[in-house]
């Protein structure tokens, strides 16, 4: 953990069992640091630890002063929040709370394991929930709107891009731009009826008691996520699973039955019902893939192969022929223009580093000219599925360093979070001089980031 960086504890012990800190220390509790009329107790900074430790952090020094301090820099915010009269909505929190609670649900697999787990009643569990995200709402609109005040203008920028060591200048990644045509190759009829027979077989020897689900999941599903766990999905919401699946997962309501077979993107599907919490689902399934024959994938290539070669001789353009032939749906419509959306809520953008590029196109764009047309190529598409392709590199901009004219947001963001640590930094030392804070002997002593506490 550095302790270089301002640190904002968020929820600090979602998911440690309720008597974890009380087993590591059987007396009665105490307050350690007090911060104006907050208290910080031992256990606070007992489970703290205990759930950085269960994350495998490492603390660059002493947990039992760098914990607290951390924490006492939360009460400095939550004073300020009352001062400013900063507050969170119930239903804000509620919210907020739904979504930690049904993270923690899945990740252990029912509610009635979380209570086990945890030592406390669902209510007990969402209860201390609401207060532990309450505060960290709280803490996280005071730090932005002190943040407010941290203006940045290129002024600043050319000056902080004069002052640095050349060194210290960020390198800009090597950035393309790839126009892509896609082809599927056929998979013919009988590879589908297959895979489809299979999938009954499964289903009739589920229904008849033969051989439970999970143990076919676990020997037939080419789902590597959830096959291992006897094709166990965990929870999801209806967003999190494509629409032909959810259609059909959240319709099955007999654990015992099958559903029948689903196809979507990924390949077909039998899908049984484990249990229902609220709007979220938890179910099995099994995936089968039909087989793409050799023979498929080679006259999908010859096909491609004729294609880029109108294109080299100036019978049609890329654009064109991405209209004509291409059967990837993202491109299609953006003259086959890929997108780089790292968020998938997001817009995305045109420019790709290398390493975000597909690794199968990454190989080949890596030894193309601006301009070049690909010979056609297999890869593997996000879904599981076999392609081909060939691509054009529309534009590439070598690696180098920031520089004001070519990469002004990259450095104006770098600038800017350079002086709001700045700020932060300033307003937590003000802070701190002007706020009552009292140590327990014995909880003193140690290494702080901001030296000085309790010292007015």
């Amino acid at each position: 953990m550095n302790r270089n960086r301002l640190l904002i504890l968020a929820v600090l012990t979602l998911l440690l069992p309720a008597g974890k800190s009380s087993a590591q220390n059987n007396v009665i509790d105490e307050v350690v640091w007090v911060v104006g009329d907050a208290a910080i107790y031992k256990s606070e900074v007992e489970e703290a630890r205990i759930e950085a430790q269960q994350r495998g952090e490492r603390f660059d020094g002493d947990p039992y002063s760098i914990i607290p301090e951390q924490l006492a820099v939360n009460k400095l915010f939550l004073n300020q929040a009352e001062l400013d009269s900063i507050t969170a909505t119930p239903e804000e929190v509620q919210e907020q709370v739904k979504y930690y609670y049904e993270d923690m649900v899945n990740q252990l697999g029912s509610e009635e394991k979380l209570e086990e787990y945890r030592g406390m009643s669902a209510a007990q569990i969402k209860d201390r929930l609401y207060e532990q995200l309450y505060q960290q709402i709280i803490v996280s609109r005071t730090r932005s709107k002190i943040l407010e005040r941290v203006k940045v203008t290129p002024a600043d920028v050319r000056r902080y891009l004069k002052e640095m060591d050349p060194d210290e200048i960020p390198p800009i990644p090597t950035q393309v731009e790839v126009q892509i045509i896609t082809m599927e190759p056929v998979i013919p009829q009988e590879e589908i009826d297959l895979v489809k027979a299979d999938l009954r077989e499964y289903s009739e020897r589920v229904q008849s008691g033969e051989v439970p689900f999970s143990t076919l999941a676990l020997l037939y599903s080419e789902d590597p996520g959830s096959a291992k766990d006897g094709g166990d999905c965990g929870f999801m919401g209806r967003g999190e699973m494509v629409p032909e699946f959810a259609a059909v997962a959240f319709n099955l309501t007999d654990p015992n039955k099958v559903s029948k077979i689903v196809e979507t993107e990924y390949g077909f599907h039998i899908i049984q019902l484990i249990e229902r919490l609220g709007d979220r689902v938890r179910v099995r399934h099994i995936l089968r893939k039909p087989r793409v024959p050799m023979t498929s994938i080679n006259e999908c290539l010859e096909h491609l192969d004729s294609v880029a070669q109108l294109i080299r001789n100036d019978k049609t353009s890329f654009e064109k022929a991405v209209l004509e032939y291409s059967q990837d749906k993202e491109t299609k419509n953006n003259k086959g223009l890929m997108t780089n959306r790292p968020d998938p809520s997001s817009l995305g953008v045109s420019k790709f580093q290398m390493q975000d590029l597909p690794q199968d196109i990454a190989k080949v764009v890596d030894r193309m000219h601006v301009g070049e047309i690909s010979d056609p190529f297999v890869y593997q598409l996000r879904n599981g599925k076999v392609t081909c392709a060939v691509v054009k590199l529309k534009s590439r901009v070598e690696g180098h360093r920031a520089t004001m004219a070519d990469d002004f947001e990259i450095l104006n963001s770098m600038v800017t979070n350079i002086k709001q640590n700045e700020y932060l930094q300033k307003w937590i030392r003000e802070k701190q001089r002007t706020t009552y804070v009292k140590i327990s002997p014995g909880w003193d002593k140690g290494e702080f980031q901001y030296p000085g506490w309790g010292e007015r």
